[in-house]
């Protein structure tokens, strides 16, 4: 079962002063809609390529506590890319591993959720492109 953060509870832990990549991480999967900002911190790993990387991926984040996953809408993309992690973690990493219990957790509504709510706080996203997210679609 997928269990999710909110944008709010994310930013609370990004302004906290907890370092990226070592207290918590933030995988964006998003591909060539990556483009028009990210989270700070974050670490973009394209859908199109996560089975590829996912192994060195686990390995490099097995002391990580808090590992979050989200797309532009973490409705598809997101929480398969958090649950073929999940899944590689467990058979990669031994029973015995301590860090076998890191949190994995959905940022629900994605990136544009996200976005949309603090696109004007530099702390929290950076690259935020106004022309990108200016569309008609959105």
């Amino acid at each position: 079962m997928t269990s999710y953060i909110t944008g709010d509870e994310l930013a609370e832990i990004i302004r906290s002063g907890k370092i990226p990549k070592k207290d918590y991480l933030v995988v964006d999967v998003r591909d060539d809609d990556y483009a028009g900002g990210n989270i700070v911190g974050g670490l973009n790993v394209p859908s199109n390529e996560f089975l590829n990387n996912v192994d060195k991926l686990v390995k490099e984040t097995k002391d990580v506590p808090l590992v979050i996953f989200h797309c532009a809408l973490s409705q598809v993309r997101g929480p398969k890319a958090a649950r073929i992690y999940k899944e590689t973690r467990q058979n990669v990493l031994s029973e015995t591993d301590s860090t076998s219990s890191s949190k994995i957790l959905v940022l629900r509504d994605g990136f544009t959720g996200f976005q949309s709510k603090f696109k004007d706080d530099a702390n929290l996203v950076e690259n935020w492109d106004k022309d990108v997210w200016a569309s008609d679609w959105n």
